[in-house]
């Protein structure tokens, strides 16, 4: 069974950081690309961050690039989402997801398998 379970979400003030956490079960997270996406109050989702099986970057929004990273450790079957300076727009549910491909998708939404999100809220 494809589980994907988030965690570190939290409330910090405009210009933290957080880390957020995605562990997977049920498949061998080596082969497969890993995405970020989150949805904001009232908006749709968004891709945020992909990574491929060969660790290669996609990022689907601009305005977090120079401030979020992604990287990923196949032996504790965890990838990691870096946010740093993070900014008020920047509050949402934030969601990995695969699709069980080693690429990352041209649309980073569309993908088969979900966590269940974690909460981040950026105060000004």
């Amino acid at each position: 069974q494809v589980q994907l379970v988030e965690s570190g979400g939290g409330s910090v003030h405009a210009g933290g950081s957080l880390r957020l956490s995605c562990v997977v079960s049920g498949w061998p997270l080596d082969r497969y690309a890993v995405g970020w996406i989150r949805q904001a109050p009232g908006k749709e989702r968004e891709g945020v961050l992909c990574i491929s099986s060969s660790h290669e970057y996609t990022y689907y929004l601009d305005s977090v690039k120079g401030r979020f990273t992604v990287s990923r450790d196949n032996a504790k079957n965890t990838v990691y989402l870096e946010m740093n300076n993070l900014k008020p727009d920047d509050t949402a549910v934030y969601y990995c997801a695969t699709d069980l491909a080693s690429f990352c998708l041209d649309v980073g939404t569309t993908y088969e398998y979900w966590g269940r999100g974690a909460q981040v809220t950026v105060s000004s």
